[in-house]
């Protein structure tokens, strides 16, 4: 027994690094890997299937078939080494397993983990923000209340310039490190992270400047609190730094980017050359009593806010939102809404500012087993004001071109659910389902909406549903209409659903028929039916085996004539 727990940790050992991709080994007990179950698991299926169509259907074959195979090795139930093939009509392919090429080691031990190869871990919005590295991070919880995180690597690879392939996007080799502390205790939690990163420029490589690709070299950093003064009270604020060069070989002193303070120029980069400071804070506040919940955010980050440790970073705006979550009637009735405002522009210099407003009210009432309801309605408001040069140009008064350039784009919707339960015994169940949904958008030029440039969509649906427990059949029937308007042109479609669904010989076979009928109309003006047949049969042989069968048949009428067509699938599977 121990030769060979010896042999599977050397297999496990030479493996993991070669075959794996994001593996996460606990090294405390890694012993529990061996001895316990099959160390080799081997599973995978078949499946052939074959499509038969008929009439007018446009660039349809005659006759189809398929045939897909895979098989799966679970090797000590840590890596996986999948093989599948796949045969047709018309033509044929197969994968199996390659060495990938980003790998990743996650071994763990007590209260450490370390995270090896091409990983990624998150510091702050504003600091490290998921961003992928080569190289390794460490997160150490020595004891209860403490958490340290560091990394070192590189962020991004060197990339030459080809002149010749202009959709390669050259880059300088990027390397950084990092780190964040954390205190956590039952009232409050201090954290503080920073992020250091820079580009080297090889000697040997050339990217021309006329690229607009330098060197960059940033500092961010950032200080936060979470306290709770209170059972369900929260609050949390963070403030963040970055010092960021947009070119490392230029050393001309430039104005500052940011405000009138910076944590980074006052203390840490005071005598920095080419430096651009940037600041963002964010605070909120949450307050949970006897189910009712109250919310509060604020953000605020700079124009031009970058941090090197993130894919992409939002900036010059500024966030307001809340959120409230209130129940009623002894919990029949819960109300709740969010509020959120946006704004950019914050130094008045873009050509163009926009203000957004989004709003939603969710309500949801249960009066009883029997009923169910449910209402939201959503609205987003976006305003643009457009700067153009020549508006002070040509301007000869103060009042000559005010509201020119005002935009304002509205999109509202709302949608009502209704559910009622007739019966629900041991021996039947049917209940009715109604919803309701409105769609509105509209595009509003000087408070004016001009005819063209609306647009609003209207659906609706009531089912019924009734299902016999014992015998195991279900019916339904549902009419669906669905009324838009676009532009000047109005859509309306609209029709009836019936459907019935059994299974049978002690639920092995399952079967299935839905008929389904729809008209169609523009500007008033008939534009066609369309008839739907569909059936479809199942069957189950010791839970490996599985017979399937569907067919459709559709039916169009329009101006244009009749036209049919009929598709028929029949398909076997098999797993193990």
């Amino acid at each position: 027994m121990n030769r060979t727990r010896i042999l599977y940790l050397c297999t496990i050992t030479i493996l993991l690094p070669l075959l794996s991709v994001g593996q996460q080994i606990d090294m405390e007990h890694i012993r529990d890997l061996f001895g316990t179950g099959k160390p080799l698991k081997v599973n995978g299926g078949v499946s052939a299937s074959s499509v038969f169509s008929s009439g007018s259907g446009a660039g349809r074959q005659p006759f189809s078939w398929y045939l897909n195979g895979n098989v799966n090795t679970n090797i000590l139930g840590r890596i996986n080494l999948p093989f599948s093939f796949n045969l047709t009509n018309a033509g044929a392919g197969y994968s199996y397993p390659t060495m990938p090429n980003r790998l990743s080691l996650h071994p763990g031990y007590k209260g450490v983990t370390a995270h090896i190869g091409d990983v990624a871990m998150t510091f702050s919005p504003y600091t490290l923000n998921g961003h992928q590295f080569t190289g390794i991070g460490l997160d150490i919880a020595p004891e209860p209340g403490w958490a340290i995180s560091v990394m070192y690597g590189r962020l991004l690879r060197a990339v030459n310039y080809d002149s010749t392939n202009k959709s390669i996007l050259p880059t300088y080799k990027r390397m950084a490190y990092g780190a964040k502390l954390s205190l956590i205790q039952r009232d409050y939690t201090l954290y503080a992270s920073f992020i250091k990163a820079w580009d080297s420029k090889d000697p040997l490589q050339y990217l021309p400047d006329t690229l607009g690709i330098y060197p960059k070299e940033d500092l961010a950093f950032s200080v936060g609190a979470i306290a709770r003064p209170t059972k369900g009270m929260e609050f949390t604020v963070e403030y963040a730094n970055s010092a960021l060069k947009l070119d490392k070989r230029d050393y001309n002193r430039t104005p500052k980017g940011g405000g009138s303070y910076n944590l980074l120029e006052s203390v840490f980069m005071y005598d920095a050359r080419n430096t651009q400071y940037y600041k963002a804070i964010r605070l909120g506040m949450n307050y949970a009593i006897h189910k009712s919940v109250l919310g509060f955010g604020y953000e605020r980050i700079d124009p031009g806010y970058q941090t090197l440790g993130a894919y992409y970073m939002n900036n010059d705006l500024e966030n307001i939102t809340v959120n409230l979550s209130q129940p009623m009637l002894h919990d029949k009735l819960t109300l709740s809404g969010n509020v959120g405002y946006q704004r950019d522009d914050l130094n008045h210099v873009k050509a163009g500012s926009t203000f957004r407003m989004v709003s939603a009210v969710n309500a949801a009432f249960r009066p009883n087993d029997r009923w169910n309801a449910n209402f939201n309605y959503s609205n987003f408001q976006t305003y643009t004001h457009i700067k153009p040069q020549f508006e002070q140009i040509n301007q000869t008064n103060p009042y000559e071109y005010m509201d020119t350039l005002n935009f304002k784009q509205i999109s509202q919707s709302a949608a009502l659910t209704l559910s009622y339960m007739l019966k629900n015994n041991k021996k039947k169940a049917h209940n009715i389902n109604v919803n309701l949904s409105i769609q509105d958008a509209a595009d509003i030029q000087n408070d004016v909406l001009y005819k063209g440039n609306g647009s609003r969509f209207y659906n609706s649906s009531t089912g019924y549903t009734l299902l016999l427990i014992p015998k195991q059949i279900s019916f339904m029937a549902a009419f669906n209409l669905s009324y838009n308007t676009i532009g000047r042109d109005d859509f309306l479609t609209l029709g009836p659903t019936l459907g019935v669904n059994a299974r049978l010989f002690n639920r092995k076979v399952t079967a299935g028929f839905t008929s389904s009928y729809n008209q169609s109309a523009n500007n008033g003006q008939q534009q066609g039916q369309v008839l739907n047949l569909r059936m479809n049969a199942g069957y189950m042989l010791k839970k490996k085996h599985n017979l399937n069968m569907n067919a459709v048949h559709q039916t169009k009428w329009s101006s244009k004539g009749t036209m049919g067509s009929l598709t028929a699938t029949l398909g076997y599977n098999y797993s193990f």
